[in-house]
């Protein structure tokens, strides 16, 4: 399957087709919401949860009961989560795809920047689809958004890094007979008339996101040294602080660093993140044991509250 999430979250264009500069959508989204929260206690275990459990968890975290259901039913319809029913009651679980998915996806979450050499060319993947073909173009670039390339003209998309077997098969998968794919090394050209690689994406807004992160969560770690943060809020934050860090990696695809502006904040804010998420790991595992009792008459097994650490080894 896809990702469980929803490219459109991150790149609001996608949906239309139009051609812009990455921009992340403010807020974050029932569903979204629903998945982090899911897959934060219960990744490893695929446990069973009580929807009325879900939907406690997710009022609050702002979410109204109403929203909360429906994001829960087009989740299940999506094949993100999959349904049982006891009596008048239902529970929820991920998938075993959708589980698999955010076990590889977590990992490349929470990794830190890798240090590799560039060699100074850019993979270009070049492709042509006709106007009526318009669920296939938005699938095509949905998935080249995963991968972290991103559109310097609409039809022809760059990444600095190599072509791997695995997007290899990926790409093979998506088109047929549609697309070329070169690497090559950028010709500089007068500045009035060339367009820079770089130019694909819009590295001031991403730095804004960066710098917005850590202004909204700087405070926390103070907060929770002091133990001030503790059950629902404990449960809230510790989603929220995921399933907003969750969309930086992909906005920011792992340039070379002679490519980016000095002061860069990708490190800063993960260390940020690892901070709050698996600070709060041991305070909202219990929130979230104490909800998911209540609702099924007696504690759930298989609730646990993995860190980042756990994501980087894949649970191995």
């Amino acid at each position: 399957m896809t990702s469980p999430y929803d490219i459109d979250e991150i790149f609001p264009e996608e949906a239309s087709g139009a051609v812009r500069l990455p921009r992340r959508q403010a807020g974050n989204s029932p569903q979204g919401l629903a998945i982090t929260l899911l897959a934060d206690y219960t990744l490893r275990s695929r446990a069973w949860l009580p929807s009325a459990a879900i939907v406690a968890l997710l009022a609050e975290a702002g979410i109204s009961p109403a929203g909360a259901r429906t994001a829960i039913s087009r989740l299940a319809r999506r094949g993100v989560l999959e349904s049982r029913r006891q009596g008048r009651h239902s529970s929820y679980r991920l998938t075993a795809a959708a589980a698999a998915f955010l076990v590889i996806g977590g990992g490349a979450i929470v990794a830190g920047a890798a240090t590799r050499s560039w060699d100074g060319q850019w993979t270009l993947i070049a492709f042509s689809l006709p106007q009526e073909e318009g669920a296939l173009r938005r699938g095509l670039r949905s998935q080249l958004r995963w991968m972290g390339y991103a559109p310097l003209y609409d039809g022809l998309w760059i990444s600095p890094h190599q072509l791997t077997e695995k997007t290899k098969a990926r790409l093979a998968e998506l088109t047929l007979g549609t697309l070329t794919v070169f690497r090559a090394r950028h010709v500089e050209l007068d500045a009035a008339i060339r367009r820079n690689p770089l130019d694909a994406w819009d590295t001031a807004e991403i730095g804004r996101q960066y710098e917005s992160f850590i202004r909204h969560w700087s405070a926390t770690p103070t907060r929770m040294a002091a133990g001030q943060i503790a059950g629902p809020e404990a449960v809230r934050a510790r989603t929220e602080v995921m399933d907003t860090y969750r969309r930086l990696p992909i906005l920011d695809p792992q340039l070379p660093v002679r490519l980016l502006p000095p002061g860069w904040l990708r490190e800063p804010a993960r260390g940020l993140f690892v901070a709050v998420y698996d600070g709060l790991a041991e305070a909202a595992e219990s929130h979230v044991r104490a909800v998911t009792g209540r609702h099924a008459g007696g504690q759930i097994s298989g609730i646990r509250a993995h860190t980042v650490a756990d994501l980087t080894t894949g649970f191995s």
